[in-house]
């Protein structure tokens, strides 16, 4: 029987993530619902492709207009009377988007006639008590507009044409989406930009969207057996036993030459709004399947996340599936893949069961502060002396260069400069040694560590 471990409650925080109101954009597949979410955003976040049924799970993208922020949730393509899993679970996602909205845009093709799932999508919409508006899409000029009114033998008030491509109709539906939000409530005391960012990373199919869905504490990621299920990068704000985070889940990252084909044109968007995530957060949390072993793409990832400055958690997924042996034997050779960053911690988790969580979460805390941490110029310098008594630098072309003192310059990730009378003088195995000794005094577990050697200025 399988064990399932207990831990403090996750809580998903409401629409906007920071107290901002929701605006969810729903259709069915491939009407340009990422198109036009990029087009509100003013920037792209979704992934825009012609296959139908690109967008999967709900995004959450933050944007403004006339002076007021919101947030827009891009949702996958909604077909009620589809029988297909994949399908129903993305169907799963756009109702939980409707319910906690505050206004919806239905999206059409202007292009095409109604369907049937147009159809029962705005007999749904109905029954809803959020204002919905009605937009049909790819109205790329006023002929367009003749076929996008359609939509009114339906008993719809009001059609938007537009263009989420060329812009065309955009500045009337921000209006009306602006019109139709509730009045601004006061913001939350917290704001994103002082929570920790973590980044949830890894190879497909490693329990990336079953860790998140974890930690979540709702299948609010598809999961599925099919590698490259995720393909955005997903926001997601969680609060647990009184502390608050981002969370994002990123689309698995394979091997270059694997994505680089004009078939897999989706997932290397995917893979670069990864990479993007990456250098917005804090955190990176690499995703291991402990069966598989860490592979080379894993120390890959983690190569792109230190290349970074981001701080490091190597989680070894699906332990439950291992025996005592087996475990032990798979920590010690992913410590052997990653000897690069030796300072990475590492973490047994299940997703499945949720052993571990409870631990990744410590570890969360404590490498999320050290990253942010700054040491004052006193205390650096008392250890500093501590250092270059214990061992001084080697003597390099018949001199030893002198190292003077030591500051911080930056935090997240921690930059220090220490003055020297020959910076090109301190031999590389000198500054990791200096690296590791500020690493282990002032517990910067798991945070890359960044010393600059700059030549004292002589005064004249």
């Amino acid at each position: 029987m399988t064990k399932h471990y207990r831990h403090p409650i996750s809580r998903v925080m409401p629409a906007g993530s920071h107290g901002l109101p929701l605006v969810a954009i729903v259709g069915r597949p491939n009407v340009g619902k990422s198109t036009l979410a990029n087009r509100l955003a003013r920037r792209r976040v979704a992934i825009v492709h012609d296959e139908p049924g690109v967008t999967r799970d709900r995004q959450y993208i933050d944007t403004t207009a006339f002076g007021r922020d919101y947030t827009l949730i891009d949702t996958g393509g909604f077909d009620p009377d589809s029988e297909d899993p994949m399908k129903s679970d993305i169907t799963r996602h756009v109702r939980a988007a409707i319910d906690e909205a505050n206004v919806i845009v239905f999206v059409t093709d202007a292009e095409v006639p109604l369907t049937s799932a147009d159809r029962t999508a705005i007999h749904l919409l109905r029954e809803c008590t959020q204002p919905v508006l009605f937009a049909a899409n790819k109205a790329d000029s006023p002929k367009m507009d003749a076929d996008a009114y359609e939509v009114y033998r339906l008993g719809v008030d009001k059609v938007y044409p537009v263009s989420g491509l060329h812009g065309r109709g955009i500045g009337e539906l921000e209006a009306a989406i602006v019109d139709a939000l509730p009045e601004e409530s006061q913001p939350l005391p917290d704001h994103e930009g002082l929570l920790p960012r973590i980044s949830i990373v890894g190879k497909p199919n490693a329990g990336k969207s079953s860790l998140m869905n974890r930690i979540l504490g709702e299948d609010r990621m598809i999961v599925d057996a099919r590698a490259g299920t995720t393909r955005d990068a997903i926001d997601a704000l969680v609060e647990r036993a009184g502390k608050r985070y981002i969370f994002v889940d990123t689309a698995g990252l394979r091997k270059k030459g694997k994505v680089t084909k004009a078939s897999d044109a989706i997932e290397t968007a995917g893979v670069g709004l990864a990479v993007k995530a990456m250098e917005r957060s804090s955190v990176v949390v690499l995703v291991c399947d402990a069966r598989e072993g860490v592979a080379e793409q894993d120390a890959k990832i983690l190569g792109l996340a230190e290349d970074r400055g981001r701080a490091m958690i190597i989680a070894l997924n699906k332990m439950d599936l291992l025996s005592k042996a087996e475990r032990e034997k798979s920590e010690e050779a992913a410590r052997d893949k990653i000897s690069f960053a030796p300072y990475a911690p590492m973490v047994p988790i299940s997703a499945k069961t949720g052993r571990g969580v409870g631990e990744l979460f410590k570890k969360i805390d404590e490498i999320a502060s050290a990253f942010h941490k700054r040491i004052s110029t006193g205390e650096l310098n008392r250890f500093f002396a501590q250092v270059l008594e214990m061992k001084p630098p080697p003597t390099s072309g018949g001199r030893a260069p002198r190292l003077y003192y030591i500051t911080q310059a930056e935090t997240a990730p921690p930059l220090f400069v220490i003055q020297s009378s020959s910076p090109e003088s301190v031999h590389f195995s000198y500054q990791r040694f200096v690296i590791n000794q500020l690493r282990t005094q002032f517990g910067f577990e798991g945070v890359p560590v960044r010393v600059v050697y700059r030549e004292r200025r002589r005064r004249r």
